[in-house]
């Protein structure tokens, strides 16, 4: 039986993509036993792979902030304890990130990662004792399978699965709108946005994350007769999404977490290349648009599955 711990800290969106590779692994290897390192806000994702045996939770981005706190120490030490409490047979990092480099460095077992050639970061590579070759033009999902694959040598299932369960959740009739983004150059204008609601007939959903992102929501919401929820954690809005009509976002993680739980999802993309990190190989998710083009209403309302 085989041990395995996946480094995939962060982000949101990064954390989803690696869920496919975590399906491969407990396909591929009988009896594999997985683990996840992940940062704190993004534990919930690994939660809901039931192939994750345990979720180890990481701090990092609180803990850099207050190093000078005794607490945050205590933190640190319990947080290695606990991932040091199992040796693996291989750690594999598939986020690439001098970072989770240093952070996988602290478990027990072999390191896997890209080589200098296929990393995000190359002064990564220093840190594994085997280095693998993935082609940087890959989608990222296939990256972190193709990595997992090599690392523990055995070839890719024929088909894709993100293997997430979705939440119990009654189902609404609403369609939920992601309107916020890492980015200025990735939003979607507001008007095209409270026309798009309205075409769609159905009631509005709209989370969000910061108190920019809910100004917006309540603008688009007030037009078009929607709903702005109080902030909702992972979980909550993985149960809202299961329990959507559909779901159109802009280039977020959340939206691929919709895509990933079989929630007929559009995407659109205005500032990034969909061939690269768009929504991928999940049942019922299109993308629009592309950089510096973003799409059309029209084109949004006949992507939707």
């Amino acid at each position: 039986m085989r041990t395995v711990l996946f480094v995939k800290t962060s982000s949101l969106g990064d954390v989803v993509h690696n869920c496919p590779a975590v399906s491969d692994v407990a396909r591929a290897v009988p009896g594999a036993r997985i683990d996840w390192m992940v940062e704190e806000p993004f534990a919930g994702i690994a939660r809901l792979h039931p192939a994750v045996r345990r979720v180890i939770p990481v701090a990092w981005r609180r803990w850099r902030g207050a190093l000078w706190r005794p607490g945050v120490w205590a933190e640190i030490a319990a947080w290695r304890r606990a991932l040091r409490a199992e040796r693996y047979d291989a750690v594999i990092d598939t986020q690439s990130l001098v970072k989770s480099a240093l952070l996988g460095a602290f478990a027990a077992g072999t390191r896997h990662g890209m080589d200098r050639e296929s990393a995000r970061e190359p002064f990564a590579a220093r840190f594994y004792h085997v280095r693998h070759a993935v082609p940087r033009a890959l989608h990222a999902v296939e990256r972190n399978r193709r990595l997992a694959a090599a690392s523990l040598g055995f070839s890719l299932p024929p088909s894709l699965d993100y293997g997430l369960t979705a939440p119990q959740a009654e189902k609404s009739g609403a369609v939920v709108l992601l309107t916020m983004t890492s980015r200025d150059d990735k939003l979607w204008p507001e008007s095209r946005w409270i026309e798009l609601a309205r075409a769609l007939g159905a009631p509005a959903i709209l989370p969000w994350g910061s108190a920019s992102e809910r100004e917006r929501a309540q603008r688009i919401a007030a037009s078009v007769g929607g709903t702005v929820p109080a902030r909702l954690s992972i979980e909550e809005l993985a149960r809202l999404f299961a329990g959507a009509r559909a779901v159109v976002g802009l280039d977020t993680g959340l939206t691929h977490l919709a895509g990933a739980l079989g929630v007929p999802t559009v995407g659109i993309y205005c500032g990034s290349d969909p061939q690269l990190t768009g929504l991928y190989g999940a049942p019922r998710v299109r993308n629009t648009g592309a950089p510096g083009r973003a799409p059309t209403v029209t084109e949004v309302r006949e992507a939707l599955p």
